[in-house]
């Protein structure tokens, strides 16, 4: 079985709409499909992360040695493109999520005003990774969204702490503000709607998704725009005198190529 017909298989919930992703997930969805990162993950060793899983849930990966050729498609070491998102342990690299908290952790004190805080305490998917310098970074998702945050401490990860954020520009206020303000969310629990994404939508995501998927796998532009849009509606309008639909086909399966042959790193930022 090809590449992309497993990727296809394994990734059915992306394209159907069964699971919310956010933009990290759908990053991954695109980064997947592409045949010179599969050919440069069967290249790599090893080809499995070693994870682990911590008492209160959080998965853990601990890199000894850096991965320069992951680290190219933004990722701190390789995940198999076989596995679909939610299910594969997926590491992005800082540079390539871009915005992220940095956040340093001091020791509690009897007289702060508020309770030292604990990494469970964030009521969300925690995938913490220690690179090969020794440094944490946790990735946090959940409803629809998602944090980076970089740790300065290894304590963090089973300790209690007391958490000070750091701003290195004035420029970055407004958005670590709204970075912080996911944090918080995260500590409740929640049963609101998840947020909206800011990057154009899930629907649109999805449509570009079963475009490049159809397209991979040799379909017509009218076959493409069947499986999006219903036989019904390529039925009324493919002949016809607008060409809406034809040029909204090929806009989809472009788009899903550039995201697919890098442009997914513009989801993570």
């Amino acid at each position: 079985m090809s590449h992309h017909r497993r990727a296809r298989r394994d990734g059915g919930e992306a394209a159907s709409g069964q699971v919310r992703f956010d933009a990290a997930d759908w990053a991954w969805e695109f980064l997947r499909r592409n045949a010179d990162y599969a050919a440069d993950w069967r290249r790599s060793v090893p080809c499995h992360l070693p994870c682990l899983a911590l008492t209160d849930g959080t998965q853990l990966l601990r890199l000894r040695r850096r991965f320069p050729l992951a680290e190219k498609w933004g990722l701190l070491a390789f995940s198999d493109p076989a596995i679909a998102a939610r299910d594969a342990p997926v590491f992005w690299h800082a540079r390539a999520l871009k915005r992220v908290v940095r956040l340093r952790a001091l020791p509690p004190r009897q007289d702060d005003e508020e309770a030292p805080r604990l990494l469970a305490d964030f009521k969300v998917e925690r995938h913490a990774v220690i690179d090969a310098d020794g440094r944490p970074l946790v990735l946090m998702k959940g409803r629809g969204v998602h944090v980076a945050v970089e740790l300065y401490d290894l304590r963090v990860l089973t300790s209690r702490f007391r958490p000070v954020f750091e701003l290195e520009r004035l420029s970055e206020l407004a958005a670590q503000t709204e970075l912080l303000k996911r944090l918080q969310r995260f500590m409740v629990s929640e049963t609101a709607p998840p947020e909206t994404a800011s990057f154009g939508g899930d629907e649109r995501l999805r449509q570009a998704l079963l475009a490049l998927d159809e397209s991979l796998n040799g379909k017509t532009y009218r076959q493409i725009a069947t499986t999006i849009f219903g036989a019904k509606m390529v039925a009324d309008e493919w002949q016809g005198p607008s060409q809406f639909l034809k040029d909204r086909t090929r806009r989809l399966v472009a788009k899903g190529t550039e995201l697919m042959k890098g442009g997914y790193r513009d989801l993570l930022g």
